[in-house]
């Protein structure tokens, strides 16, 4: 199979590109082949891409995959995939943008559902955080995202870097990293380095909690005040009174007097389940 040259499919179509979609597109097949690689994508998996250019990594997916349905908002790109990979008879293109898109609509009765994209750097948390939300069923994310968010994403307590994208991803996923990639890997250059990050789906949330709105509600507040104690984090939630608050920090056996970036999944789904406890199941 001929591999696409990004280049030259820019050059051919005369594509101009839009900063405000953050296009950076994929011109290094090494860096392709690690995606893919790192994916583990086979026959059986059908593949959702979002965001995906002149087509660079979707066209390897093709042929790894069972279907693969790529999600793109760029008008100028539909005419442009649609003559380069329309002769695949596995490949779908919906013409959106994928924060608005029903995945539920998309999945169907798919099992084995793999989401892989190079993402662009202004919608990574966003799309992160509505995939995981939803509880679409997928097996995982394999995705190109900007360094200093895979950091956050994998980053453990007590570091700048861990906060509540921190907690959400892997409250619902395991983590690893895949590779860094420099900005020569792109057209147009990004001013910074990227990561290839995979986020494996848990059978079942990390930690049991008993309200997880709470528990997130919670996570939020602390690092939202991240330079501030968790008593005074939560205190400015107004959901109880002092009292009933250091009951919680007792009954949860945390010191009211640390940060919240102290605090492992495990030691947020406690204090959240005490704050249930005493509030909304009292």
């Amino acid at each position: 199979m001929e591999r696409v040259n990004t280049k030259e499919l820019v050059k051919k179509y005369d594509f101009k590109f839009t900063k405000s979609l953050g296009q950076n597109f994929l011109i290094d097949h090494r860096v392709l082949d690690d995606i893919v690689e790192g994916s583990e994508v086979s026959k059986e998996d059908f593949v959702i891409e979002i965001g995906p250019g002149v087509g660079t990594l979707t066209k390897e997916l093709l042929t790894k995959a069972k279907k693969v349905c790529a999600v793109e908002l760029d008008s100028e790109l539909i005419p442009i995939l649609e003559n380069e990979l329309g002769e695949f008879e596995n490949f779908k293109l919906i013409h959106k943008d994928a924060l608005k898109v029903d995945f539920n609509e998309i999945i169907g009765d798919e099992k084995n559902v793999k989401v892989v994209a190079n993402l662009p750097y202004y919608v990574t948390t966003p799309i992160i955080a509505r995939i995981l939300n939803q509880n679409y069923n997928f097996k995982s994310l394999t995705i190109m995202i900007q360094k200093e968010v895979a950091e956050r994403i994998d980053a453990e307590p007590n570091c700048k870097e861990y906060g509540s994208l921190s907690v959400l991803v892997q409250y619902y996923c395991d983590t690893k990293i895949v590779r860094t990639v420099s900005p020569t890997s792109f057209v147009p250059q990004p001013k910074v380095d990227s990561i290839i990050i995979r986020l494996d789906k848990l059978d079942k949330p990390r930690v049991e909690t008993k309200d997880k709105d709470l528990f997130f509600k919670i996570v939020r507040q602390s690092f939202n005040m991240r330079r501030k104690t968790l008593r005074n984090a939560i205190k400015s939630m107004k959901i109880m009174d002092a009292e009933t608050m250091e009951k919680a920090f007792e009954n949860a056996n945390i010191d009211s007097k640390r940060r919240g970036e102290t605090l492992s999944l495990q030691e947020f789904a406690n204090l959240a389940n005490a704050v249930y406890d005493l509030t909304v199941n009292s």
